[in-house]
């Protein structure tokens, strides 16, 4: 049964203006079965729910990844992106197109990140993820057979912030989630733990997570809540989520599971981007299994408590891992991020209480637990605390996924990760994903860490540190990373959605021309900055230009997503 919540003052007009279920759970099986959304099979699904056709229509126009013609028989999806283009995507974007652009079997897209760029250039033929060097065997079996399933790559030694042991089931994990439901720790101390940590969430905005899980347990007592992981991981250079999915699932859903029981939510899911298939299929695997054991259910470790879980697979766009945009998807409404207040915390699905933090933040709960507050604290160097996974692309050695302590200076991580390519010397460095501002060679000793990063004009963000080689240049290096926010604005707001074409277009005739960038094209970057960074409704606005504004040798712009306006009597509430 839907239940349908009050009215709250400044809600979207939209919500519940459809209320439930969902239909993406519906369109992405059609699109699973068929290839595309045929209209004979939307006229049937409109019947069936008794949903009007242009409700259905509106959805699938928004979401990239619902389409509405047949597939040709090869479908090649290739990243075009800063972490492939660093690695000569467009060369070989170039190269798929002579050798591909003409066969009929065959459809050619260049699409916004993978999420693969320890592979870079990365492309998925029919779904299946890969390097471009893999294009050529993909398109074969593509042709003949199919390509198959992929699988999640994971490493033989478990990661150091792994409380359990190398190679153990359910029966010996899921420690602290049993103490809690078997009243051997409070969901109090629960959240002191994590407060006396200092855990922050780190999925961008590093709100405590200790004070977000209080917030949320104490909000509405008695009522219907519900808890989300936020999974949508889709910025330029970040895959560090896709491997602790892959490969530390149990430490994700134990922390979801404990958030639950701590806040009161029956119902958990993890919102998962449609292309992390194979990490999808690990932790269906790893639910299944706790279903099974009896840890998850209406009698959860024989509690007597329902905690369940579910799956919700994203029908693509980078706006999704804006927490209220999320919301409105799992709704079955336009991705469209919502104005706050409210917050998620008070009302958030369904306009209930609801709990979002990202998969390393869930990871991390149970590892604190485990092993205590003060161990957390000393993993750190300096003033920071704990381990801290990073995605390392661009001219590096040996990309990948590394856990280090938290305050690890750039230099240092980038040494980790085998150098630059062909002992170059750095050129810059975003130091937190796509969003963030660009740092140049003479800040490799900076700490990675939420103050230290902020102080120094840019900021820790998603945790993906791509690295250009001196002489590359930067004005294109980061004209690309404003086209990707300029295809994936949803559109919603002006600023956004003209600002960002604007200025994409003076940049890009720039560059195109040969020529350099005037000063009177420098003040009109610096202006659409400016009102982007103040007038955007979220975080892509805001941000989308502060990574121009960093190369161009001006006064910096956004560091990071400015705090949304909170009403009176709600000072402490978590802005993401």
């Amino acid at each position: 049964m839907t239940l349908i919540p009050e009215r709250v003052p400044g809600v979207e007009a939209r919500a519940g203006k459809f209320p439930g279920p969902s239909l993406i759970p519906a369109l992405n099986a059609i699109q699973a079965r068929l290839g595309w959304l045929p209209r004979e099979e939307l006229e049937e699904l409109a019947r069936d729910v008794r949903r009007p056709l242009y409700e259905i229509e509106g959805l699938i126009s928004f979401y990239p990844h619902f389409r509405t013609t047949p597939p040709k028989k090869v479908q090649i999806s290739v990243c075009h992106d800063l972490s492939c283009w660093l690695r000569s995507g467009e060369d070989r974007i170039a190269e798929i197109k002579r050798q591909y652009g003409e066969d009929t079997d065959v459809e050619l897209v260049e699409v916004s990140c993978l999420g693969r760029c320890d592979a870079a250039p990365a492309v998925a033929v029919n779904e299946h993820p890969a390097p471009v060097s893999e294009v050529d065997t993909l398109v074969t079996a593509a042709r003949v057979g199919g390509v198959g399933h992929a699988s999640a790559a994971r490493r033989e030694e478990p990661w150091p912030n792994d409380p359990y042991p190398g190679g153990s089931g359910v029966g010996d994990r899921y420690r602290s989630l049993r103490a809690l439901l078997a009243g051997e720790i409070s969901a109090e101390s629960v959240v002191a733990t994590l407060k006396d940590s200092g855990l922050r969430g780190m999925g961008g905005a590093g709100f405590p997570t200790g004070q977000k899980w209080s917030l949320v347990a104490g909000a509405q007592p008695g009522t219907v809540k519900y808890a989300i992981c936020n999974a949508d991981e889709s910025e330029p250079g970040t895959f560090k989520d896709r491997q602790i999915l892959a490969e530390q699932p149990h430490l994700v859903l134990e922390g979801l599971l404990l958030g639950m029981a701590v806040v009161g939510a029956e119902q958990g899911w993890v919102f998962i981007r449609h292309e992390y298939g194979p990490e999808e299929h690990v932790l269906r695997e790893e639910i299944d299994a706790l279903r099974e054991a009896g840890v998850i259910g209406p009698d959860a470790c024989g509690s007597g408590r329902r905690l369940d879980l579910d799956i919700f697979v994203s029908p693509g766009g980078y706006i999704l891992g804006e927490e209220t945009a999320l919301l409105e998807c799992m709704e079955g409404h336009r991705g469209e991020p919502r104005n706050k207040p409210p917050f998620p915390g008070n009302y958030g699905l369904h306009g209930r209480p609801t709990l979002i933090n990202s998969v390393e933040t869930f990871a991390d709960v149970p590892v604190i637990l485990q092993r205590g507050a003060d161990w957390w604290q000393a993993q750190g160097i300096g003033e920071s605390t704990g381990w801290k996974f990073f995605a390392v692309s661009g001219h590096v050695t040996t990309p990948g996924v590394y856990c280090v302590p938290m305050g690890t200076t750039v230099r240092e991580l980038i040494d980790t990760a085998g150098g630059v390519l062909d002992g170059a010397a750095v050129g810059a460095v975003q130091p937190g994903g796509a969003s963030s501002n660009f740092i140049g060679p003479d800040r490799l000793d900076l700490r990675l860490d939420f103050a230290s990063l902020a102080e120094a004009g840019t900021m820790l963000g998603s945790g993906a540190l791509v690295v250009l080689a001196e002489g590359t240049d930067l004005l294109a290096a980061s004209t690309n990373v404003l086209r990707f926010f300029r295809n994936e604005s949803c559109g919603k707001c002006v600023p956004c959605r003209v600002g960002s074409t604007k200025a994409h277009t003076l940049l890009r005739g720039v560059l195109d021309s040969g020529a350099e960038l005037d000063d009177a094209g420098r003040g009109k970057v610096l202006q659409l900055e400016e009102a982007m960074r103040k007038t955007s409704i979220c975080g892509l606005g805001q941000v989308a230009l502060g990574p121009v504004v960093s190369v161009l040798g001006l006064a910096k712009g956004a560091a990071a997503a400015r705090p949304h306006p909170k009403p009176e009597g709600a000072k402490n509430q978590p802005d993401r």
